[in-house]
């Protein structure tokens, strides 16, 4: 088909179904990123960032697509999560300056803003990085450039074909993508917009979801259900929970004393679709896995056992959980102090142990969100203009939320400055020096002067065999990271910790903070401090709760 020009209500319908596409592909775009930590968000931090976009421009009602392209790019601003989020929304920023003028778009209108666009997301990083999504977007304006197309359809195929092109050679321009063997994320998802806009120009039906191939499924993480079901709650009554467990199954198909049916993914999705919500079935020739909320988890374990046997069960009542997030969020309530202040201390972080502990510090208002769940730029600029104070500092705690904490300090309505907290211990740390009789300024840079102060620690485990920088990874094995480097990997998350700090002690070391996490608990906080003591009995260690998912142990050695 031939498109001459696009027109308002055909660029509205790219940008739906660019957001449709992103959000049934996240979770593959998540797995790219894990490297080999399951954390990876950027699937996520893009679907997000993006339906924010998609919504502001299906609220505008102008007939000019120079209208619509601003409303893009002001949604993607505010909904703008982590790195990722705040790359794409400078993307569009610069497609939306470059077409400000225009009620409709021929093929030289897009040419000359996806141009524009590179130039703009290249110019809001400081240090850019080729092997990212800034490569993408660069392929996407050269495939412009070099395309004489005046056809838009068959231009936007070709904008696709140099997106694809500029997608492969990633891993051979960032070293960590070519030894995990992975496309960059960030990039995968522009690719996945930039498909979607050229799907609806041609006329094609958009794709449902990536299938994964068997190397793929394994990448797969399984705390993504965890986070969204987690910022879905907030204060949902327990009993207005429709399916009130999480169940989690692996089935090793084929195998097992009870199979009665050779595996079809039709027939086994739409037994479970009946049993519940939220479904994600995933499967290779040799596993399936499952995830469904639902009243029945019995019944679900019944069936996969009629393909195969189960290998992992895991069933969660999401009631009970839902119980605990309300009460403690009334105590945190009862803790909220809402008298007028001078500045507030607003601080990011991934579990309720660490919100307590920040707190008993000084922060004043804590955002929920990390590694797993990066805020948006607008719930940072939300924190900031309810915290009732005169001015503000923000502590991100992640590096992949400064460009979204940066974009919030400067549209928010009192004077806001960030801290550039990497991990949450920094964040900890920096807090010690604030001064409440400081100015703004005094108190960045004294904050910034204690970063250099703290090592940082964490242990989590791996979900795919690799080897980084040297160090050989073993799936379900646990990693010491130190300052951002794999430093030691072992089978046992104590023993790993307790490797960990020896590597991170030097001969100035003096306190060690260890903050247990979800996947942990204070005993065996408490035999890595034991280990330790043993180690040097003139070390200050302290044991907190902390919370967070993902990360049994942070540790702090300054």
């Amino acid at each position: 088909m031939s498109v001459s020009n696009i027109t308002s209500e055909k660029f509205n319908q790219m940008v739906q179904a660019a957001s449709i596409t992103l959000n049934n592909n996240a979770k593959f775009i998540n797995s790219l990123n894990v490297f080999p930590v399951p954390d990876g968000d950027t699937g996520t931090n893009m679907s997000m960032s993006f339906a924010s976009g998609a919504k502001y421009v299906d609220q505008d009602n102008s007939e000019s697509v120079g209208d619509l392209a601003k409303s893009l790019a002001k949604g993607l601003l505010m909904g703008a999560r982590g790195n990722s989020g705040v790359i794409l929304s400078q993307i569009f920023r610069g497609f939306s300056k470059s077409v400000e003028d225009k009620k409709e778009l021929d093929a030289n209108d897009i040419t000359d803003a996806f141009i524009n666009s590179a130039k703009i997301a290249y110019g809001s990083v400081m240090k850019p990085t080729e092997g990212t999504i800034l490569t993408v977007i660069k392929g996407i304006a050269q495939a412009g450039k070099d395309s004489n197309k005046q056809d838009l359809a068959e231009l936007f195929d070709e904008l696709t074909n140099g997106a694809d092109i500029a997608l492969k050679s990633t891993p051979d321009l960032l070293d960590v993508l070519k030894q995990v063997g992975v496309v960059d994320s960030g990039g995968q998802g522009l690719f996945f917009v930039i498909k979607a806009f050229s799907d609806v120009l041609n006329g094609r039906k958009i794709e449902s979801s990536h299938q994964p191939n068997a190397a793929e499924m394994s990448q797969m993480i399984d705390a993504n259900h965890e986070q969204s079901d987690e910022s879905a709650q907030g204060k949902l009554n327990p009993e207005d929970i429709k399916y009130g467990y999480c169940t989690q199954i692996m089935v090793r198909i084929g195998r097992g004393k009870q199979i009665k049916y050779d595996f079809d993914y039709d027939k086994f999705y739409e037994y479970l679709a009946k049993l519940g919500d939220s479904l994600l079935v995933i499967n290779d020739d040799e596993i399936v896995k499952v995830h469904v909320h639902t009243e029945h988890p019995g019944k679900v374990l019944a069936w996969g056992q009629l393909f195969g046997d189960l290998a992992n069960v895991k069933v969660d009542n999401m009631r009970l959980q839902q119980e605990d997030i309300i009460e403690k969020d009334d105590k945190k309530s009862a803790k909220e102090d809402n008298t007028p202040k001078e500045t507030a201390i607003i601080s990011i972080v991934s579990g309720d142990g660490l919100g307590e502990l920040f707190r008993s510090l000084g922060v004043t208002n804590v955002i929920k969100g990390g590694q797993t769940m990066n805020p948006s730029t607008q719930d940072i600029v939300d924190a900031v203009n309810s915290s009732n104070a005169k001015k503000a500092i923000v502590l991100p705690n992640n590096g992949n939320i400064f460009m979204a904490a940066e974009q919030a300090a400067e549209v928010s309505d009192i004077p806001t400055k960030i801290v550039h907290t990497k991990t949450l211990q920094q964040g900890l740390t920096s807090v010690l020096s604030f001064n409440p009789t400081a100015s703004l300024d005094e108190n960045i840079g004294s904050m910034e002067d204690m970063l250099d102060t703290v090592k940082s620690g964490e242990v989590t485990y791996a979900v795919r065999d690799t080897n980084i920088n040297g160090v050989d990874i073993k799936k379900g094995h646990f990693m010491g990271i130190v300052d951002g480097d794999i430093q030691i990997t072992g089978k046992h998350s104590v023993d790993t910790a307790v490797q960990m700090v020896q590597k991170m002690l030097d001969e100035d070391s003096e306190v060690i903070t260890i903050i247990y996490g979800s996947d942990s608990n204070e005993k065996e906080a408490n035999k890595v401090k034991s280990a330790l003591e043993k180690i040097d009995s003139d070390l200050e260690i302290e044991v907190h709760e902390g919370d967070q998912p993902v990360y049994p142990f942070l540790v702090s050695v300054e």
